[in-house]
């Protein structure tokens, strides 16, 4: 019974969570490599690409795609340079549907009370705040444009209004001390947010930050006192309350992101928004395709499909229609989709259930599966509870590449990357 029950999430026809991608900042941080671009908080196409978002979400909802749907996340980008019009955009992605937690990414200089307000009335829930730092310095040296003052306050009206905070913060930035490190994580404690999310600074290519490392202005950040960084804020946060529930999240009781745990939990979701990603079960798909026929036929053998949205700010804000958009596809089989969900289930505190473990017994090759389990116990990524669960140790976090690989492993063939 428990198989069939995991076996569930592959057949559904709705899906359980929405991503929408808001791809205005007011500056492009040195780090980042999101589909994200500068943009003036009066530039009329912040408003064109909301509106064509809005009809976007009126189009999956009338193919009940979002029936089921129990979380909404607005990302970035930052949402919160498009001001007042996050109110309507959220009360049509919550229609009439059971939605239980809506969140909303902002940073701190484009969070103010009128934007916090817009939250409100539109039924968010919940605000991620892009902190990174209580450091001048340290803001400064990662393109951040706000400070540690406009930080602070920030998170204090969105409490006040009574959403749920998030914290993001970032460790192994340039210069970056010991102390200064402490420093951000005691000052975040005592504004008490209900969540915070840790992050080691990864250099990517492409971003500024990249340019640097490629031509030998700037070195790599150094993984070992990342790793004593993450390490710290654990022991830091654990004893103010918080507990972790994933490799990066904390939160003290009742406050998890729901809609995280999605994404983690192999729930299907869709993603609306230029780069937005979406993870759809093949009933889904098929629904989808109704109105974007440019997409490509389903092998038989599919179990899961990955859809990305490769349309630009500007082609999605001219033209709404799904027919016209341009995607990304990959088509996972039922091993690959196992094997996926066993290596998400590695970011978790509560890592592989007994049920997944069990499903994935049937699904995947039974003998390669325990070599797999035995290799990560012995190597101290992981362990088996007395609950039937397999979950990762701390080591485990901190050497991720090895575990989430080893789960990946266990996958089949090739996924191709299919742009239509």
């Amino acid at each position: 019974m428990s198989c069939i029950c995991w076996n569930a999430r592959y057949e559904m026809r709705s899906t359980r969570a929405l991503y929408i991608h808001i791809p205005f900042c007011s500056s492009k941080c040195f780090y980042c490599d999101f589909p994200s671009w500068a943009t003036d908080k009066d530039d009329p196409l912040i408003a064109t690409y909301i509106a064509s978002l809005i009809q976007q979400i009126e189009v999956v909802q009338s193919l009940g795609l979002l029936d089921e749907m129990t979380t909404i996340y607005v990302g970035g980008g930052t949402p919160s340079v498009a001001g007042p019009l996050l109110k309507d955009l959220l009360r049509a992605a919550i229609g009439s549907s059971g939605v239980c937690e809506v969140s909303c990414e902002a940073n701190p200089e484009s969070l103010d009370e009128q934007v916090v307000q817009a939250l409100v009335d539109g039924g968010a829930t919940r605000v991620s705040l892009g902190i990174q730092s209580l450091n001048n310095h340290e803001l400064a040296l990662l393109g951040r444009k706000h400070t540690a003052e406009q930080a602070q306050q920030a998170l204090k009206k969105a409490q006040e209004a009574g959403l749920i905070c998030s914290c993001d913060l970032m460790c192994g930035i340039p210069a970056q001390t010991t102390y200064s490190w402490q420093s951000t994580l005691e000052r975040v404690i005592e504004l008490g947010p209900k969540h915070v999310s840790v992050y080691p600074l990864t250099i990517e290519e492409g971003t500024a930050f990249g340019v640097r490392v490629a031509r030998g202005t700037m070195d790599e950040p150094d993984e070992d006192k990342q790793a004593d960084f993450m390490l710290m804020a654990a022991d830091m946060l654990a004893q103010a309350g918080f507990n972790r529930y994933e490799v990066a999240s904390y939160a003290v009781p009742g406050a998890q992101c729901k809609h995280n745990m999605a994404y983690w939990t192999g729930e299907p979701y869709i993603g609306l928004g230029t780069g937005a990603a979406s993870l759809l079960t093949p009933a889904a798909y098929e629904c989808l395709r109704k109105r974007a026929p440019q997409l490509p036929e389903m092998p038989s053998s599919a179990k899961r499909v990955r859809l990305e949205v490769r349309s630009g700010r500007k082609e999605l804000a001219k033209e709404a229609d799904f027919s016209s958009m341009h995607f990304s596809v990959e088509f996972l089989d039922l091993q690959q989709a196992v094997a996926e969900d066993l290596m998400l289930a590695m970011r978790k505190t509560e890592g592989a259930s007994k049920q997944l473990l069990s499903f994935a017994d049937e699904a995947l090759d039974s003998s390669a599966l325990a070599q797999t389990i035995e290799r990560v116990e012995n190597n101290g990524l992981a362990k088996m509870c007395p609950d039937g669960s397999l979950v990762p140790t701390s080591r485990g976090w901190l050497l991720g590449n090895a575990l989430y690989g080893a789960m990946w492993e266990l996958s089949t063939g090739t996924i191709e990357d299919r742009k239509c």
